[in-house]
């Protein structure tokens, strides 16, 4: 797609948001960071905060009107907020699972359903939904992350499809554990998992820089799967290629889950 210059970011007051946000804004795009946490504004002007709870329809609306007001139209819509989920099956009780959908999943569709007549419209505009890798390769432990992951993947090939007549795209990006503050919001009922994910995204070699540079990457090419880092890359080509040895890799880590008496 063109480049665009007038995007906006949910969770953009933290992590990928963050990072999404800032470099959107030096490559000379007017962005909306929308976050329920206060954001920062600047980038000579060219960076505007606004409170947005992606589970409200109102927050929603009154963000689509504010676009349509002060800029006219949307060239990139980033449904990127989310939070942590995951347990095992009996752990994770179903008030969490409810939980994750309604951020990580009706929140994108809430989203992209207030922002597709403009896009429409206008004949032009992209949508990027974060996923995860968790989108693609499903661990034991995740049940909940892997299910609502796996649903934003599906739900924007859907969109991309049903959009492409109107000269608008749809990105799904499925990134695997970078450095975040994504874990302080962990719901699940599952200590065992949730210092397991701690550690790998604490470790993790990959900062969210890095991954909004891969992103905008696959933007500018109109990739429709965004898979930015090469442990997310190899993790998946071992399931398209080796499925026998992806499910002795997934229940290997369920075998050692069990050997720790989780």
């Amino acid at each position: 797609m063109s480049t665009p210059s007038r995007v906006l970011v949910t969770g953009g007051a933290s992590g990928l948001g963050l990072a999404l946000v800032e470099r959107f804004a030096a490559r000379g795009a007017r962005v909306l960071s929308a976050d329920l946490a206060p954001g920062a504004e600047g980038q000579g002007g060219s960076v505007v905060h606004r409170r947005l709870d992606v589970r409200s329809e109102e927050d929603w609306e009154a963000a689509r009107a504010w676009v349509e007001e002060q800029w006219g139209g949307l060239d990139l819509l980033v449904n990127n907020a989310g939070v942590a989920g995951g347990g095992r099956v009996e752990l994770c009780s179903i008030d969490d699972w409810q939980w994750v959908f309604d951020v990580n999943l009706f929140g994108v569709v809430r989203g992209t359903r207030a922002f597709v007549p403009m896009l429409k419209a206008q004949g032009s505009g992209w949508i990027v939904n974060t996923a995860s890798l968790a989108g693609l390769v499903h661990p034991p432990g995740m049940g909940s992350y892997n299910a609502v992951k796996a649903a934003v993947v599906a739900f924007s090939e859907t969109v991309s499809h049903e959009l492409a007549p109107y000269g608008v795209g749809c990105t799904a990006v499925c990134p695997s554990y970078f450095r975040t503050n994504l874990m302080g919001s962990l719901r699940g009922g599952d200590a065992d998992l949730a210092a397991t994910m701690a550690r790998f995204v604490e470790q993790s070699p990959i900062s969210a820089d890095d991954i909004a540079a891969a992103v905008i990457e696959g933007v500018d090419r109109g990739d429709e799967l965004i898979v930015p880092d090469e442990p997310a890359r190899a993790a998946y080509s071992l399931k398209l290629t080796d499925r026998a040895a992806y499910d002795a890799q997934m229940r290997g880590i369920a075998s050692r889950m069990k050997e720790r008496g989780a």
